[in-house]
């Protein structure tokens, strides 16, 4: 069992975990200028500095008003870090605090945060104290909220963000024509999907239930960017029939010819990684596409996009333990020696580049480097009860969004795990996010 659920955790645990993810957060902003931190960089995303109230808001209302049955917290800063109160295109508009007053209001957060831990009863059966669900919570919020503040950081205006980039060597990647076969096969039957675990998982995760499903085969790697020039030198944004009606729409009003951060200069592609531009890596996956772009080229590819159950199959299912491992390679919690994931390589890495993490069914990557689109819109599983708020899954609960599968280069390792369901709009491409295809046996 994984050192990181199932189980209550120690003050001692705690203390280290909210600490390292505090540490995460400061390293990031370290460098992004006061003015930077308040600028509305784009409308899809918050000025910095309201995601670093939020993060400390979020930390008092749970583990100090809800737990420690505290003063109430304080209302101006209630009404301006309630997201639904205050969508994310009106941020800037709000009275927000400069850079010292959000950092100081993080540190006296948690301050009140570390005095209380030792005197709670770690081992109660409370629903948000029972094996530390809520202080999981707390700590998944604020990994969120990291990689949340990436998406902004690539998108930022003015000078270029310049990563404190600390990743050393990598393992060796194999070259994509020397991964066989190309595609995986899973046999038809009943498969458990979801989780019981009340430790870490969200109650979108919950409960754990059978499904069944026909024979399918899975890519055995993400799609890559030489996969992807080949869609576009075969006229994949100009031909409708690979697209749906939808997504054509959306395509010809947006004008997107290229995955974001793509720009053409003479016959050459270039991206964009903050203040690192490159030619297109044909080995690397793809990211920064929306749905639309990823159905259009599975269409275009003679395949289709994975239902987020065949993912979690093809990703968990162990067939000779006849069980859903937590991981792709096991139970242990993710490492950079699995899988690329904890935002210290600010990239992707060349599909094959982590054997050892491996699925059972023998596909790769399905950890890190991009979040995967599925053909599955958004819904909780049968008998799925909200808790401990509705604001998290329920409220976002509809077929106007498509679920992402297995993380990406910028998820910590604390917020990712093999039943884990992200979601989001078809037509969002600032979020790190690529694709594998499927097809029918």
């Amino acid at each position: 069992m994984s050192l990181h659920a199932g189980r209550s955790l120690s003050a001692f645990e705690l203390a280290d975990r909210l600490q390292e993810a505090r540490a995460r957060t400061l390293l990031l902003v370290a460098g992004v200028s006061e003015s930077d931190l308040r600028l509305q960089h784009d409308p899809l995303m918050s000025p910095i500095v309201w995601d670093l109230g939020h993060i400390a808001h979020f930390e008092e209302v749970w583990l100090l008003e809800n737990i420690e049955g505290d003063t109430p917290g304080r209302e101006g800063l209630r009404g301006m870090y309630d997201p639904f109160r205050n969508p994310r295109a009106g941020r800037a508009a709000l009275e927000l605090p400069g850079r010292a007053d959000a950092l100081g209001y993080l540190a006296e957060v948690r301050a009140s945060v570390l005095s209380l831990i030792s005197d709670l009863d770690l081992t109660s059966s409370a629903p948000l104290l029972a094996d530390g669900f809520v202080f999981r919570m707390v700590l998944q919020h604020e990994y969120q909220h990291g990689e949340t503040i990436l998406q902004t950081l690539q998108l930022k205006q003015g000078a270029l963000w310049s990563p404190p980039r600390a990743l050393g060597c990598l393992p060796t990647a194999a070259a994509p024509n020397e991964l066989d076969p190309a595609m995986i096969r899973i046999p038809a039957g009943t498969y458990p999907l979801g989780t019981d675990d009340r430790s870490e998982a969200y109650d979108n995760e919950r409960p754990r239930h059978a499904v069944e499903l026909p024979a399918f085969r899975m890519d055995r790697t993400p799609v890559t960017g030489g996969d992807w020039l080949s869609f576009m030198a075969d006229g994949g944004y100009e031909r409708p029939e690979l697209w749906a009606d939808e997504g054509w729409a959306w395509r010809t009003e947006a004008g997107i010819e290229a995955p974001k951060y793509w720009r053409r200069e003479g016959g050459r592609w270039l991206q964009r990684l903050f203040d690192l531009e490159r030619d297109v890596d044909p080995r690397r996956p793809v990211c920064h596409i929306d749905y639309w772009e990823a159905d259009a080229f599975a269409r275009w590819a003679g395949k289709r996009l994975p239902t987020e159950a065949e993912w979690e199959v093809a990703a968990l299912w162990d067939p000779s333990e006849g069980r859903m491992r937590r991981f792709p390679w096991g139970d242990d919690p993710a490492t950079p020696l699995v899988a690329n994931i904890d935002q210290l390589a600010f990239d992707t890495m060349p599909v094959g580049s982590y054997p050892a993490g491996a699925s059972p069914s023998g596909c790769l990557g399905m950890i890190g480097d991009v979040w995967e689109w599925t053909s599955t819109p958004f819904h909780g599983y049968p008998g799925y009860r909200t808790f401990p708020y509705p604001e998290y899954s329920e409220v976002f609960f509809g077929s106007e969004y498509r679920v992402l599968r297995g993380g990406s280069w910028a998820t910590r390792s604390g917020a990712v795990r093999g039943t884990f369901r992200n979601w989001d709009y078809p037509i969002r491409r600032q979020i790190f996010s690529g694709l594998r295809c499927a097809a029918d046996d």
